[in-house]
């Protein structure tokens, strides 16, 4: 009887045995972070030091794969991927949503915050209300990270606004596109991951980003003028579903928020280091790495000051408020 016992201990143990070996990966949440930049761009790499500490933070059990470079979805596409749970999370450049909502464009007037330290001081004042507009939407809020000031990119020189008419150039928010019609261009639409196409075909022949962006495409390979005007900082924003966010444990939260804060304060003292280096890049790369004219700058805080005064009539009035408050 006892050897009876033991041989069915022994069975019961058995059957039991593989599940037991998966019930570590069955307790694993697997969650996709789609983002529209090239893998060695400080943006991506940053979000990969932070899936990677949110899994040490999580002991494994909260696992986020990066896809970088617009391999999931193209930029456009992200925000509503998170929206709709295609994605658990997502970074964008949310100044592409200003369409949407004008509080997602206020980092692209120009001249309004050319300075890391203004950026960052309108970041502040910005984020109360783009949560509150995203949380409307299903989604979460959960950090912004910095771009290079913008500057120009085009094969001629450039004294004015003036010789911006004419040009083919690139486009990819509300701002760039009014700044594009303003000057007398043509505006084309075109995300970060199509510009090397578009600038090897002659698509576009001027634009306006950041070293960054410029560095990531080889731009030297059709562009010979980089104009350092800082124009504008604009940021990437990193985003969760409040579905899946909601869905796990309270310490997995804790972790992935504490996670976020600690990726958002890195992020910018990256973009700040990074700036001057993406620049000295270009140079070693034979491109004209130049100061704008004073007649350049002056027509650009003029087109930045009709900017603000377009945006000012489509902004709600809480919009108003967090202009308001950064201009104190």
């Amino acid at each position: 009887m006892t050897t009876k016992r033991a041989l069915i201990a022994s069975l019961l143990l058995a059957l039991a045995a593989p599940f037991v070996a998966t019930a570590p990966a069955a307790a694993q949440t697997k969650w996709n972070l789609p983002a529209a930049y090239a893998a060695n761009n400080y943006h991506s790499e940053n979000l990969v030091w932070f899936a990677e500490e949110v899994k040490k933070a999580t002991g494994g059990k909260l696992d986020i794969t990066v896809h970088p470079g617009a391999s999931l979805f193209k930029a456009p596409e992200i925000k509503r991927a998170v929206a709709t749970g295609q994605a658990q999370m997502g970074e964008v450049l949310i100044s592409i949503h200003e369409n949407e909502d004008p509080i997602f464009g206020l980092d692209t007037i120009p001249f309004l915050a050319s300075s890391y330290k203004d950026a960052f001081k309108l970041w502040q004042a910005q984020k109360s209300a783009m949560a509150k507009k995203l949380d409307s939407q299903g989604i979460m809020l959960l950090f912004a990270v910095a771009w290079g000031p913008q500057g120009l990119y085009i094969n001629k020189d450039v004294n004015s606004v003036d010789d911006l008419k004419g040009t083919k150039m690139r486009a990819y928010n509300v701002g760039t596109t009014r700044i594009a019609e303003i000057v007398g261009a043509q505006a084309v639409t075109v995300q970060a991951s199509d510009l090397p196409q578009a600038l090897a075909t002659g698509t576009v022949n001027a634009f306006m980003t950041s070293g960054a962006t410029g560095y990531d495409t080889k731009v030297w390979e059709t562009m010979s003028h980089f104009y350092d005007c800082q124009g504008w900082i604009p940021k990437n924003v990193i985003m969760v579903s409040k579905a899946a966010f909601g869905s796990l444990p309270k310490d997995q939260q804790d972790a992935l928020l504490k996670a976020a804060a600690d990726a958002e304060t890195r992020g910018w003292k990256i973009a700040e280091e990074k700036a001057n280096w993406y620049l000295g890049e270009l140079k070693a790369k034979n491109m004209k790495v130049l100061p704008p004219s004073e007649a350049l700058t002056s027509g650009l805080k003029k087109i930045g000051e009709q900017l603000v005064a377009d945006w000012e009539k489509r902004a709600s009035p809480e919009a108003k408020e967090v202009l308001a408050a950064y201009k104190k």
